[in-house]
């Protein structure tokens, strides 16, 4: 039942807007922006209530607004909309109240779209440079060969120095600008761009010993 004096709250502002003049329109706003932060308080706490409330809220929102940067796209926004709910509740416990829920789903949302994408740049470039030059594979070798390349990518990250591995996730996995890396590490740019620097000069060397794939699809590997 508490739930359901919350989802009237758009009938009480308007109440609100209409008949009492002492309510500015900020107020109003505030009012609404603290029901939801008390819902996002109850998630951190694994309320499953408030994160149907959340759900229902932003699901259609954040739908919407993937089918608008994905082109139009409703498989691929369905997929996402599950997905980053999905990120939301096993990231629970590190909500913030005090910031944009919407801003948040829609930050998540981009990264995975631009994962999602990079995948696929990923597999076709490789089609092309790799499996094109040996027609006579069958297709089962082929997709064997592309998953161990993706894993053989995922050992180079892991053979980074710590400091450096964290700071590429967070350029590469994360798409963090390195302004933002170096405000969430505390370190200056110019050592987050050090580190990156030496991170892909890694990664582009072994791989290219590895494989001998272009440059171009060398810089699409490391950005996936």
């Amino acid at each position: 039942m508490k739930d359901e004096g919350i989802r009237r709250i758009p009938f009480f502002l308007f109440f609100v807007l209409s008949f009492d003049n002492s309510f500015t329109f900020a107020q109003v706003t505030a009012y609404v922006m603290d029901k939801e932060s008390q819902h996002i308080c109850n998630l951190r706490k694994g309320d499953t209530t408030s994160f149907e409330y959340l759900y229902t809220v932003w699901s259609g929102k954040l739908y919407n607004f993937v089918m608008r940067i994905s082109k139009g796209d409703s498989y691929l926004a369905e997929e996402i909309v599950q997905a980053v709910f999905i990120k939301v509740w096993e990231g629970k416990e590190s909500l913030d109240p005090g910031k944009s829920f919407g801003a948040y789903l829609c930050t998540i949302a981009k990264n995975q779209l631009v994962n999602i994408y990079q995948h696929r740049m990923l597999e076709q470039l490789y089609q092309e440079k790799v499996i094109a030059s040996e027609p006579t594979e069958n297709t089962t070798e082929k997709e064997v060969d592309y998953h161990l390349l993706e894993e053989y990518i995922d050992s180079l990250i892991d053979q980074l120095p710590p400091a450096r591995r964290e700071i590429f996730v967070l350029s590469r996995r994360n798409m963090l600008t390195n302004k933002e890396i170096a405000e969430k590490l505390n370190l200056s740019e110019n050592t987050v761009e050090s580190q990156l620097t030496k991170a892909i000069s890694f990664m582009r060397s072994r791989i290219n010993q590895h494989y001998g794939l272009s440059v171009s699809l060398l810089l699409y590997l490391l950005i996936d």
